[in-house]
C-alpha cells in the first residue's frame, strides 16, 4: 500500500531535484525533534500486465518481452545508496515491495533484490517483509519462491471473487485464479492480506457478503477493504461507471465489519482488519507518522531530521527513473514540510487508527507543542467526532464514519 501523500507535480519532468548532502538537512530549522521515529523502505515495481480502469497508482503496463529486472534492480540499489547519507545508522523496521504487480517480477529477482537490500541496511530481527502480489501472475510454487527468497508477508489483490465484477474493474484474474492463489498464499506463509473492493458496479449487499464469506474460507490474518472510488486521471474518471449510492455503500461496510468480526478480525484502522498479531507493521508506520524511504520509480520518502521533516518524490517514468537513478540522481523532488502543514498531516494519518493516537506521539512526531492542535482537538471534540483523555486521542465511531470532516478540522493549521 502507497502512503498518503500531497500529490507531485514535478516527478515527471526531466530536470532532477539538486542532490544534497546530509549537512543541508542537519542545519539549524525551526522543529526540536528529541527523536527519530522507525523507519520503513518502500519498494516500487511500477509494472502491470495492464492499467486497471479505476487505479490511480503510478503504474506502466507491461512492456514487450522481457522486464527489464536486473537493469531495474542496478537502479533500485544505486538509488538506495545515494540516500543512506540521510538514515545512516537507522535499523529498518518493514519493507513493502508495491506497484505496479511486483509478483511479475522473478522470484529470483527478488531474492537478489532483497539480498542486495540486507547487504546495505541494517533489518530488524523482526523486520516484517511485504510483497504485493495479484492472482493474474499466480503459478503453483511460485508463492512459496518468494518466501523462500525472505519474503514474510504476502498481500494478494483478490479485490472480488465474482467473475462479473472482476470484469468490469478490468482485472486480468477470474474466480478461480482468486481462489487458488488464496489457498497457495494460506499454504505457504503464515501471514498475508487480501485486497477486498465494495461498492463495485452492479453489485448488491449479498454479493459482498459472499465475497467476503468466500475471503473468510481461507481464514486469512488481514483483510484490507477498499471502496471503490472514481480517482482523477484514470479511465473511470472519463466513463465513470454506475456504482452503489453511499447509503448503500455505508451498509455494505457495516455488513463487512460485522461478519469479520464473527471470524475474528478487528477494525484496528479505517480499512484494515486483523486477527491479533496479525497487524501489518508497514501501515501502521505509516498511520503513527513514522518515516519511510521510498526507492523506485515514483516512490516517495518522508524522513525525519533534528529540525525538519522532509518529503521526496522519485522520477515517474520508469525509463526516466532507471536512467537518473544510475547517474546517481533519482529525486524528481525534495521539499522541507512547512512548519504550519505538520498538524494535517500527522492527522491525515494517525486519525485512521481505531485506538487513535498519543499525545505525547504527536510532539515527538512533528517537534511541535500540543497547542498547535488544541483549538481543533477542542471543536473536533465538541463536535462528537473525538474523545481524549490526558494521554490519547481516539476517534469516536461518528469521527470514523465522518473521517474526511474530522481531518479536514487540522487544515485550518496548515492556512
Amino acid at each position: 500500500m502507497i502512503p498518503i501523500v500531497p500529490a507531485d507535480s514535478q516527478a515527471t519532468g526531466s530536470a532532477p531535484a539538486v542532490q544534497r548532502d546530509i549537512t543541508h538537512y542537519m542545519r539549524p530549522g525551526t522543529l526540536q525533534l528529541a527523536a527519530l521515529p522507525p523507519l520503513s523502505l518502500y519498494v516500487h515495481l511500477p509494472w502491470c500486465i495492464k492499467k486497471c480502469p479505476y487505479c490511480d497508482f503510478n503504474s506502466h503496463e507491461k512492456p514487450g518481452g522481457e522486464l527489464p529486472e536486473k537493469r531495474y534492480v542496478d537502479a533500485l540499489m544505486a538509488d538506495l545508496e545515494a540516500a543512506l547519507p540521510l538514515i545512516w545508522g537507522r535499523g529498518i523496521h518493514s519493507i513493502f515491495i508495491g506497484g505496479g504487480t511486483p509478483s511479475l517480477f522473478a522470484p529470483e529477482a527478488i531474492d537478489r533484490l532483497l539480498g542486495d537490500i540486507r547487504a546495505r541496511l541494517r533489518l530488524e530481527a523482526d523486520c516484517e517483509i511485504t510483497l504485493e502480489a495479484n492472482p493474474g501472475t499466480f503459478e503453483k510454487d511460485r508463492f512459496r519462491a518468494y518466501r523462500q527468497a525472505g519474503v514474510t508477508r504476502l498481500s494478494i489483490g483478490v479485490q472480488s471473487f465474482n467473475d462479473t465484477h472482476l470484469a468490469a474493474l478490468g482485472r486480468v484474474h477470474d474466480r478461480a485464479q482468486a481462489l487458488a492463489a488464496v489457498e497457495e498464499a494460506a499454504q505457504a506463509f503464515d501471514t498475508f492480506n487480501l485486497d477486498i473492493m465494495y461498492a463495485l458496479p452492479g453489485q448488491t449487499q449479498e454479493q459482498v457478503g459472499q465475497d467476503i464469506a468466500t475471503a473468510l474460507q481461507f481464514a486469512p490474518p488481514h483483510i484490507s477493504i477498499y471502496h471503490l472510488t472514481i480517482e482523477p486521471n484514470t479511465y473511470f474518471a472519463k466513463y465513470p461507471p454506475a456504482i452503489p449510492e453511499d447509503d448503500t455503500a455505508y451498509a455494505m461496510l457495516d455488513h463487512i465489519t460485522e461478519l469479520t468480526g464473527v471470524a475474528g478480525l478487528d477494525r484496528y484502522e479505517v480499512s484494515a482488519y486483523a486477527k491479533s498479531g496479525h497487524r501489518c507493521k508497514h501501515n501502521l508506520n505509516y498511520w503513527q507518522f513514522g518515516d519511510y524511504l521510498g526507492i523506485g520509480a515514483g516512490a516517495h520518502s518522508k524522513l525525519s531530521f533534528a529540525h525538519r521533516v522532509v518529503r521526496q518524490v522519485r522520477f515517474r517514468d520508469p525509463r526516466l527513473y532507471m536512467d537518473n537513478a544510475l547517474a546517481g540522481h533519482a529525486l524528481a523532488q525534495d521539499d522541507e514540510v512547512a512548519r504550519a502543514e505538520l498538524p494535517f498531516e500527522f492527522m491525515l494519518n494517525a486519525l485512521r487508527l481505531r485506538h487513535g493516537f498519543g499525545l505525547r506521539d504527536f510532539s515527538e512526531r512533528t517537534g511541535l507543542p500540543l497547542t498547535a492542535i488544541a483549538a481543533a482537538l477542542q471543536q473536533a471534540e465538541a463536535k462528537g467526532l473525538v474523545e481524549r483523555d490526558f494521554a490519547r486521542v481516539r476517534p469516536t465511531q461518528r469521527g470514523f464514519d465522518f473521517l474526511s470532516d474530522l481531518q479536514a478540522l487540522f487544515l485550518s493549521n496548515a492556512q
